[in-house]
């Protein structure tokens, strides 16, 4: 692996930290999240204009085609980006869906004059898009999707249920898998479109988590008619045009566990008195820091490998699996553990024992979802098992029965 900038990467590396610090505010601690104060609509309105002065500088889309409103530039370059503005206290999750899968699949399978239409309001911020695969009963199997897609004509009626969509309740489109074939194999039988969020039959209902967020939603789709111009790719081809979805979050290699959050629990075991003495000096707190420390410089040497290969200019590998199944049980461990420190008070809100307890609660609560958000921590493992060690695939004996015998 390389650690090292190339030269024009460094130099690149320069202008993208030039301009964010002319136009972000610099996070101050690690566990700072943007918008506390906010309601939804403030922070809303603010990711939109931060994705304008993104698109206006020429950071919204890198990696686009120039002739598509993008720069042009290198997955590198992107990457670059990322790992910059990380740094900065700036709006965050509501462009990421937009730009990094839903909008690439529009470029790729959409009509021209549907790319003409939507391309450039995404990546300038005045339309958010999101996408609807999970079912109820197809979250990880997507080839178990119920959701009807029945053709009358050059319209398309849709009946249904999407659930876990992030940000469906402030977006405008969103891209739909549903089956149009139920006498086709269940990969066979899907078709993707273009969903209008604000059409009518399509209604949302926020799911409101424990951490007190509503972020994700179920969809319900009742009777709602989609014109055929806005089917992307060959009727039953729905599959193949989610996997090309899928591959755009590849370049998401740049970030799975926040940024130092081993420091965050070093500063709280020295704030936690344990029998008058901070919890720090006791050894068996050093060993869980030391572990923290660990899984995160792990993570981190796994994400490098990514950026070697994209530095070359070739794609990461099914390796990069690592990354979220490693990250995301240790974003759990970790925040658990910074809890087990306060004692019994660790039951408590942060209204009751302080700010400085609200970053790992709410990591703590949101954790548990990572494990499941972009596929299971099974799924990981089938994935490292079958195409990283070579294991022998896992039996499927469905893969050429019709859907409706399943």
């Amino acid at each position: 692996m390389d650690f090292k900038d190339t030269p024009e990467e460094a130099a690149y590396r320069g202008q993208v930290r030039a301009w964010l610090e002319a136009n972000g505010q610099r996070r101050q601690s690690a566990d700072q999240v943007f918008g506390e104060g906010l309601d939804d609509a403030a922070k809303l309105a603010a990711a939109k204009a931060w994705q304008a002065r993104k698109a206006q500088a020429g950071y919204a889309a890198i990696t686009w085609p120039k002739e598509m409103g993008g720069q042009g530039g290198t997955a590198m370059q992107e990457v670059i980006y990322k790992q910059e503005e990380a740094a900065y206290l700036v709006p965050r999750m509501i462009f990421e869906n937009s730009l990094g899968q839903c909008l690439p699949t529009i470029a790729a399978w959409a009509r021209p004059e549907l790319k003409a239409r939507h391309l450039a309001k995404g990546i300038a911020g005045d339309e958010i898009w999101c996408q609807l695969f999970s079912e109820p009963a197809a979250g990880s199997d997507t080839g178990g999707i119920r959701t009807r897609a029945d053709k009358q004509g050059d319209h398309w009626i849709i009946n249904g249920q999407k659930v876990w969509t992030s940000g469906a309740h402030f977006c405008d489109h969103g891209i739909l898998l549903a089956r149009s074939d139920w006498d086709k194999p269940k990969q066979e039988g899907l078709t993707m479109f273009i969903l209008d969020m604000k059409a009518p039959g399509v209604e949302i209902r926020p799911i409101h988590q424990m951490s007190g967020d509503s972020e994700f939603n179920e969809v319900f789709l009742n009777d709602v008619r989609i014109a055929d111009t806005h089917r992307l790719g060959p009727e039953c081809d729905g599959w193949k045009v989610m996997l090309s979805t899928l591959m755009h979050e590849r370049l998401a290699v740049g970030g799975h566990l926040p940024t130092d959050l081993h420091h965050v629990l070093i500063d709280l075991a020295r704030k936690c008195r344990w029998n008058g003495r901070p919890a720090l000096e006791d050894a068996r707190v050093r060993d869980r820091v030391a572990d923290a420390f660990l899984l995160q410089h792990g993570v981190e040497l796994i994400i490098a490998r990514g950026l070697t290969a994209l530095s070359k200019g070739k794609a990461p590998g099914p390796e990069m699996s690592l990354t979220k199944l490693v990250a995301a049980k240790a974003m759990q461990d970790i925040s658990s553990f910074a809890l087990e420190l306060a004692g019994p008070e660790g039951a408590l809100s942060h209204e009751s024992i302080g700010q400085d307890w609200n970053y790992m609660q709410r990591l703590w609560l949101g954790a548990p979802g990572a494990r499941v958000a972009g596929g299971t921590d099974e799924i990981m493992k089938n994935i490292i098992a079958e195409r990283v060690l070579g294991l022998p695939g896992e039996i499927r004996t469905d893969r050429k029965t019709p859907f409706r015998e399943l």
